[in-house]
């Protein structure tokens, strides 16, 4: 690597922020059990606490994206008490995530629901969490629905889709300038005969159904297999509509696995497509990355560690990628040129020039390594341990 590509791979790191999610450093299961960690968060300010650890080693996590049924204990009531939390341990408050899917109300639905005291419930819920992105300084409402029906001929789609525009709008209208609001997808799951928001076109209607200040967020965990999401992500960034990613990585459906873990080589050209974008722009795209990941056997804040890590890497390796030369591969319709231009930069190994941008931060330049050896994990067992316990004796 000469120094023109050092200087390109710095130039990247050094605007690259990645958001963790609060709900990742606590126990969580799939839905045959929990298997809780003696280390695990069991409150919001140990959440904070372990999410404080992950930027202090990486440098590049600066924002915590929270749960308000999870995070805010006493609703609106606990905003300003969550946000000094998070200042305690050198975080802030990221992406403020409602929940209309876990209550007893929602058993139809939510926005979706047919049963108007559960559409009324999910709206207020709504309308609060965008009071709280108010008070939290947060910018970003990031939307998941679990909506959707087992059966056919359980509800009438289309009213659904008008009530899902209608609530939608109305939040839209309590948001400032600034803020946006990032409508989520998932083909399935909960519901197995048919999702609300099912795919990324629906969410791209809805969101421009709702206002301008809508964008559609990516779970790269919620497609269907072998779908093309980096064309998703460039049909996106072409439309202005790509509003932020949930990274995580998948063997079957949304298995919430490691990022990279499984398709390292699809992240990156993730990643390319938006540096692509970049290029032939000279904008920069304004895009939420955030991980949303369910670790349940690895160590959740080493888990976070490793994400991020990869991440840096793989944003290092897809600014690698001569977009001038790729530019001319393609109009010559030269098919092997053009990959390998893609190959080159992502077989490069840019470890070396992240540890580098890691020790010009004042960054060890192995986190993983770094974190292992302060003893958090140790410490965190001793304090929170005996919680965890208790925990696992209840659920039993």
């Amino acid at each position: 690597m000469n120094s023109e590509q050092q200087d390109t791979v710095l130039r990247a790191l050094n605007i690259f922020a990645i958001e963790t999610p609060s709900w990742g450093y606590a126990n969580t299961g799939t839905r045959f059990g929990k298997f809780q960690q003696a280390s695990a968060a069991t409150t919001t300010e140990e959440k904070f606490q372990d999410a404080g650890q992950v930027h202090h080693f990486t440098g590049c996590c600066p924002t915590v994206a929270v749960h308000v049924l999870w995070d805010f204990p006493r609703g609106k009531a606990s905003t300003s008490e969550t946000k000094e939390l998070a200042a305690k341990y050198g975080v802030r408050v990221g992406a403020i995530n409602p929940n209309v899917f876990q209550d007893q109300i929602y058993k139809h639905g939510s926005l979706g629901s047919p049963e108007p005291e559960a559409r009324a419930a999910a709206m207020r819920h709504l309308l609060d969490c965008v009071e709280i992105q108010h008070e939290t300084g947060s910018r970003d409402l990031s939307l998941w629905f679990a909506d959707g029906t087992n059966f056919p001929g359980s509800s009438n789609i289309r009213q659904r889709r008008r009530w899902f525009e209608e609530g939608l709008r109305e939040v839209h209208e309590k948001m400032s300038a600034g803020q946006r609001m990032l409508v989520e997808y998932k083909p399935f799951e909960p519901a197995f005969y048919h999702t609300d928001i099912a795919d990324w076109g629906m969410a791209y209607l809805l969101s421009k159904a709702a206002g301008p200040l809508a964008r559609v967020l990516v779970d790269t965990g919620h497609h269907y297999q072998a779908q093309n999401i980096e064309q998703i992500v460039a049909w996106l960034l072409h439309d202005g509509m790509l509003g932020g990613f949930h990274f995580n990585d998948r063997r079957y459906a949304d298995d919430d696995l490691t990022m990279g873990s499984i398709d390292p080589y699809q992240a990156f050209r993730i990643f390319h497509e938006i540096a692509a974008y970049e290029f032939d722009t000279g904008a920069r795209a304004d895009i939420a990355y955030m991980i949303d990941q369910s670790h349940n056997l690895k160590n959740k804040v080493e888990e976070m560690i490793q994400t991020v890590c990869f991440a840096q890497e793989t944003v290092a390796k897809a600014a690698l990628v001569d977009h001038g030369a790729l530019k001319v591969h393609q109009e010559k319709c030269d098919l092997v040129a053009a990959e390998e231009a893609l190959k080159d930069a992502y077989n490069t190994d840019v470890r070396p020039v992240v540890h580098e941008w890691r020790k010009l931060k004042g960054l060890a330049p192995k986190p993983l390594e770094a974190f292992r050896e302060s003893g958090y994990t140790d410490q965190a067992e001793r304090a929170r341990g005996q919680k965890n316990r208790e925990a696992v004796a209840s659920y039993a």
